[in-house]
């Protein structure tokens, strides 16, 4: 007999999964990988062959060209091949394209920026000057 977990597994893949939030989760599970994540920093600084990312990752050829894989088809990565070697490079503007389309989707288009995680938000008012009191 299945367990629990496994039925409620079966039961979430049966329920209509609305195209655009599928989309969100191809991105966000393409970028869930530690090793893909520091794909995504080398890439920030400029195009890179495999050979290059293999170098920054520390991992097998395979490995890393399945992770470009994953994160070209979430649509983060771009490559051209160029005889043996692949270029790969971020495509622009998609973490911006991406937080925008999010915001639209998620129906929080018209909110205020949220702080970075781990910074304070700004204060609603200036903290007032400590009181001096007369002696």
């Amino acid at each position: 007999m299945p367990s629990p977990a496994h039925f409620r597994g079966t039961v979430a893949t049966i329920v209509d999964q609305p195209d655009d939030l599928r989309e969100l989760r191809i991105f966000h599970k393409a970028l869930a990988d530690v090793n893909r994540l520091r794909i995504v920093k080398r890439l920030a600084e400029g195009p890179a062959t495999v050979g290059d990312l293999i170098d920054t990752v520390g991992l097998s050829q395979p490995l890393v060209s399945w992770h470009v894989g994953r994160l070209r088809a979430a649509g983060v990565v771009e490559t051209k091949r160029a005889g043996r070697e692949v270029l790969c490079q971020l495509r622009p503007n998609v973490f911006d394209e991406i937080a925008q389309r999010e915001r639209v989707i998620l129906g929080i288009a018209g909110s205020a920026p949220v702080a970075a995680i781990g910074q304070p938000s700004a204060p609603s008012k200036p903290p007032k000057p400590p009181s001096i009191e007369a002696q």
